[in-house]
């Protein structure tokens, strides 16, 4: 699979994102008001998406991004809520670090092996890259998945989104696995093959909720749980996020 490359793009994209704070986030509304006047064919400059029946064209969609999917409906209603925190997004190794250290005590934190903890996901490379990266992408999923509004329409539409991005064969049959999958918090806990991998899996799904909405509330409460993460680290995740959001 090629999840390193697609989770890359991802946090480039929420880098961009992220420093454009007059934006307020993806307009998924106008994005999704644009797909629904396609798919009526009332649009020019139409693509066929390979095999899905539908004209998209991918390009408008980008336009918005797979991660604002994440956040939004074909209806105009953010799932979350709110937009996503691009910022906690796009550095999402380095914040979850830096939330340990905070939690820990700057000093003590120091003292600790690299090692033991694991590196931020923007250091590894090869197979590590990949598989941290594969975590990542399962825990926003299924954090995005967490209130249960995301329905087959935009199932279709955030698999085709991941293409366009360039995944391969292998890595659309997983998204499409994560996207029907049952919700289990210590299933994807069980991914994490480090405590810092554990800390991004954790400010990630943060960066996608909504923290009032209660079952999504609940979803990171779970989360935390299955990941053994102390309460004063949680609200550190938590406050780093919403700092780079």
């Amino acid at each position: 699979m090629n999840a390193s490359k697609i989770l890359q793009q991802l946090m480039q994209q929420a880098g961009g994102q992220s420093g454009n704070k007059s934006s307020g986030g993806v307009d998924v509304k106008g994005m999704l008001e644009g797909l629904s006047r396609q798919l009526s064919g009332g649009s020019s400059g139409q693509a066929s998406s390979a095999g899905s029946g539908l004209n998209v064209d991918m390009k408008s969609l980008l336009g918005g991004g797979a991660l604002g999917l994440l956040v939004g409906s074909k209806r105009g209603r953010k799932l979350g809520g709110k937009a996503l925190k691009y910022g906690a997004v796009a550095a999402v190794g380095m914040l979850a670090w830096k939330a340990w250290q905070n939690s820990q005590g700057t000093k003590e934190a120091a003292g600790q092996s690299a090692a033991a903890e694991g590196e931020p996901v923007e250091a590894l490379h090869g197979e590590y890259q990949e598989r941290r990266s594969l975590e990542l992408l399962q825990a926003m999923i299924m954090a995005a998945r967490a209130d249960g509004h995301i329905d087959a329409q935009e199932r279709e539409l955030l698999a085709q989104q991941i293409d366009a991005l360039g995944a391969d064969d292998e890595l659309h049959r997983w998204v499409e696995r994560q996207l029907t999958a049952p919700l289990d918090a210590e299933a994807l806990a069980r991914q994490a093959d480090s405590p810092q991998a554990a800390r991004e899996m954790y400010l990630i799904s943060v960066a996608v909720v909504d923290e009032q909405n209660s079952m999504e509330r609940a979803w990171l409460d779970q989360l935390a749980t299955a990941l053994k993460l102390q309460p004063e680290l949680t609200a550190e995740l938590e406050r780093q996020a919403r700092q780079a959001g």
